[in-house]
């Protein structure tokens, strides 16, 4: 179906918003694209919310890197290959395990203040986390990446390149020439202003999607309202490819509090003693995996609810009220006042947790430089699919991925500025033939529906049965909310629950191509792994795929 955006007048035209390169979305990622780009070049950065608020603001553990003498880039990884499950690009792995310790550098440099340990001259204190052999996690107490957004943040608003817009939320991309095979190229976006209701034309040599991922699609997640799968759902309306959908990542430990919403328990408390315990103060994990409490998140995920499930139980516990109560206090700060907030004082009583949806290992396939199928579209961060992640993500390594990609890209765009003319003239967006809805509670009704059978039928344990319902409700939601838009003026509710709707049907249609179980895709059908034919990466092409486009590393 063609977007309905390009049924409007081509005579006019606004040109407003007109830069070189355009940043679609605010956190790590983005951030760090905007600051290494030369300030000759004009930057506008869309954030759909405050521009903080993202995953990244709000990631406690930290990055990893290896930074330390005992430890060595071949473990990194041999490490990441490891959580991956056979799935993982292995120079892709390189490339950002090799550029790990110049960016956290390069933060350094930004002015982002990581902890140090305790003995002068000890360098940066480092910790573990589920699937690392040795100490590689650098962090700003249990607040990293609101260490990181913020300093960031300051670095951004001090250039006089760049222009923020926050509360914009983007509909669609603009590609041109889309009739003629080879020759369709990203012209920009167009994009919601909040303020005012009217979607207004954003122009640009170059186009970057830097999003994050999708896990609001699910009824429980550890991320904010704003993790949507923007990025993802437009890039696969405008024609490119994505890939792995099927392996959503579910953090083990989210606290369970009738009013804690989403408020994540960093890995790092784990990786500092704390031990998981059912109801009954048993201790589990030594029972699932001889790495106990520091195996792979795909692993503590899946024994957690296993154990939920056979006992009929509301949630688990974490413990690390053995360790002392200055060293509970001093590294996890923010997870102890949170909690006593909620009448849990971790010092002295183990904390209620549930797993929850927190991060997606696939998305929009790009080359190691950050370009995706469509010429002059870029995708950075959680919202693409790099090869990095592969069937799990390792701890700590999602903001690493950031500031590698935005460091790629940054030199990629530079390379192509000199010979990328200026965008065409293209067409405003068409709101005469739409009206104000008077039926907003299917947008309600639809965003619960959703949420709800995603979390029952393609959560931590799937099978055959539980996705073919899946499927049968995603088609009949896509049609409802496809005649809405088609007749309504768009909101933000409306905007987001298209493109979680769009982003639920390629996790549903991932996962129904993998026949197999490995890492994050668990399937009571196919319990086993399939190395003779499942050792690949799902990728999915939409109808309008231009096989012509596809991007060859260097």
């Amino acid at each position: 179906m063609r977007d309905r955006a390009w049924q409007a007048d081509p005579m006019t035209t606004d040109h407003d918003h007109r830069y070189d390169v355009l940043i679609i979305g605010s956190g790590a990622a983005g951030l760090s694209l905007a600051l290494r780009l030369p300030t000759s070049i004009r930057v506008g950065i869309i954030a759909k919310s405050r521009l903080s608020e993202g995953n990244t603001y709000y990631a406690q553990g930290g990055i990893s890197a290896v930074l330390d003498e005992s430890d060595s880039l071949d473990a990194h990884i041999a490490d990441t290959l490891d959580a991956g499950a056979g799935l993982c690009d292995e120079a892709t792995v390189a490339l950002v395990v090799n550029k790990g310790p110049e960016n956290i550098q390069w933060l350094l440099d930004e002015g982002v203040s990581f902890t140090r340990g305790r003995d002068p001259g000890s360098g940066y204190h480092l910790t573990r986390e589920g699937g690392h052999s040795h100490r590689r996690v650098v962090h700003a107490a249990d607040a990293t990446g609101k260490a990181v957004e913020t300093t960031l943040e300051q670095q951004v608003m001090a250039r006089d390149n760049v222009s923020l817009f926050e509360n914009h939320n983007a509909v669609d991309l603009i590609i041109g020439d889309r009739d003629r095979p080879g020759d369709k190229h990203c012209l920009g976006a167009y994009v919601l202003n909040k303020a005012s209701g009217h979607v207004e034309t954003f122009t640009a040599r170059f186009t970057v999607l830097a999003t994050g991922g999708a896990s609001k699609v699910y009824l429980y997640t550890s991320n904010p309202d704003v993790s949507t799968g923007d990025g993802i759902a437009m890039a696969w309306r405008a024609g490119a490819r994505v890939a792995n959908m099927e392996f959503i990542q579910f953090h083990p430990t989210c606290l369970y509090h009738p009013h804690a919403k989403s408020f994540l328990i960093s890995e790092a408390l784990r990786g500092e003693g704390g031990r998981l315990l059912l109801p009954d103060g048993t201790r589990f994990m030594p029972a699932f995996d001889q790495r106990a409490e520091l195996a792979p998140r795909d692993i503590v995920a899946r024994a957690i609810d296993h154990e939920m499930k056979r006992l009929g139980a509301d949630c688990v516990y974490l413990d690390i009220s053995h360790k002392p109560a200055e060293f509970i206090r001093e590294h996890f700060p923010t997870i102890h006042a949170k909690c006593l907030e909620f009448g849990i004082d971790i010092t002295r009583e183990p904390i209620p947790v549930v797993p929850a949806a927190h991060y997606t290992c696939g998305g929009v396939m790009t080359d190691r430089n950050a370009r995706t199928d469509i010429p002059r579209l870029f995708a950075i961060g959680e919202t693409a699919y790099t090869g990095l992640h592969g069937a799990n993500r390792m701890a700590s390594n999602s903001l690493l991925e950031c500031l590698v990609f935005a460091q790629q890209a940054a030199q990629e765009i530079q390379r192509e500025l000199p010979t990328t003319p200026a965008p065409e003239e293209v067409p405003d967006w068409d709101e005469s033939r739409v009206t104000n809805s008077d039926e907003e509670v299917v947008v309600a009704h639809n965003w619960e529906e959703l949420r709800r059978f995603m979390w029952d039928y393609v959560g931590i344990v799937r099978s055959n049965k539980r996705l073919e319902r899946a499927k049968r409700r995603i088609v009949l939601l896509k049609q409802e909310i496809r005649d809405y838009y088609s007749n309504f003026r768009v909101h933000n509710d409306l905007l987001e629950l298209r493109n979680l709707v769009e982003v639920a049907g390629l996790i549903i249609r991932s996962a129904r191509h993998r026949r197999e179980s490995r890492g994050l895709h668990y399937t009571l059908d196919f319990p086993r792994r399939d190395d003779r034919f499942q050792r690949q990466p799902t990728v999915l092409m939409p109808d309008n795929f231009d096989p012509a486009s596809v991007p060859t590393d260097p």
